[in-house]
């Protein structure tokens, strides 16, 4: 998350009171981290209460593209699991206009991140990874991801003159396998639906419930939903296993935070044998998706205030790992 269009408390303050059940809007500040939205916490006051919520102003996705993320978490709030809710305004909207760009609120979930997790919180993530993929079953709207190969196959050619000789050789022959890949059989057999895409460790909220030993936690939340689309289980899981189970290398899988994610996700949803196979292409794909998105942002940046670009050689190095498996 990051700031690219400023909000002050003025610019909102009437519209909050005017169009919403919430309350009056009475502080607002940006949130710092991530490269794609203008993201700000807001707190409003209704009946006495302070209420917490967060404002979205959409910086590249299109007020079409929009309905699929706010609907999608709207269905999986409604079936128990722990995600925003959109807020409506009196119009029954979920999608609004805030200085000329789609924008949107939601609730704010409780808890905060586990950037360094122990097992336990990869094992909670993993159990409602997959009810969160059984959730989505049923949801009626589809979109692809917006960042799959279709856009790896557009991007690549952009990063490759700022590579050194050895980053052009991997990056050219992974996308050339995954190419072979996604053309598969195998491929097309794997089970598919709503998924987030994106669940990093900072995407993920944790109650300690007013206990400072981690070991109490709840699981909190997923949120930051505008990088989902319809995709494959598998890499949905595979993206979650290459951020939650990172060795202290922060390469290589470790095998306790890796068994306990595996373990919990399968005993909601087993993992069929054609994923099983798929398994060690998947990984690469996931790295292969991040680590190109990582050299677009690098080398190719948006001015933002607050932004802060993530190092790409870090996901160089998981796909490095991934494909000596």
């Amino acid at each position: 998350m990051a700031v690219f269009t400023p909000i002050e408390l003025s610019d909102i303050s009437q519209w909050i009171s005017q169009d919403f059940d919430i309350g009056q809007a009475i502080e607002i500040h940006g949130i710092h981290g991530g490269i794609e939205n203008s993201n700000f916490f807001l707190d409003t006051l209704k009946d006495g209460k302070k209420q917490e919520y967060v404002l979205t102003i959409f910086e590249r996705l299109s007020a079409e593209q929009l309905p699929y993320y706010l609907e999608l978490m709207r269905h999986l709030a409604l079936q128990g699991i722990p995600v925003p809710m959109p807020i409506e305004n009196h119009r029954g909207e979920i999608l609004f206009t805030l200085k000329g760009k789609p924008a949107a609120i939601v609730t704010k979930l409780p808890g905060l991140s586990r950037m360094q997790p122990e097992a336990k919180h990869c094992a909670l993530v993993g159990e409602m990874l997959a009810k969160m993929h059984l959730a989505g079953k049923d949801f009626s709207k589809t979109q692809e991801n917006l960042r799959s190969l279709g856009w790896w196959q557009k991007t690549i050619p952009l990063v490759i003159p700022h590579l050194s000789t050895a980053q052009k050789d991997l990056i050219t022959h992974e996308l050339a396998a995954q190419e072979q890949f996604f053309s598969s059989s195998a491929y097309d057999a794997l089970p598919q639906g709503a998924s987030h895409c994106d669940l990093f460790r900072d995407n993920v909220l944790f109650d300690p419930k007013g206990t400072a030993d981690s070991s109490q936690d709840q699981l909190g939340g997923f949120f930051d939903f505008y990088f989902a689309g319809t995709d494959k289980w598998l890499f949905d899981l595979a993206v979650t296993v290459n951020d939650w189970c990172l060795a202290e290398n922060k390469q290589d899988l470790d095998p306790e935070r890796y068994e306990a994610l595996m373990k919990a996700y399968q005993s909601v949803r087993a993992l069929t044998k054609e994923e099983q196979a798929s398994w060690p292409l998947m990984l690469r794909a996931a790295a292969l998706r991040f680590w190109v998105s990582r050299l677009w942002d690098f080398y190719l940046p948006r001015d933002a205030q607050m932004l802060t670009p993530h190092d790409p050689t870090h996901f160089e190095r998981i796909l490095l790992s991934r494909r000596s498996l």
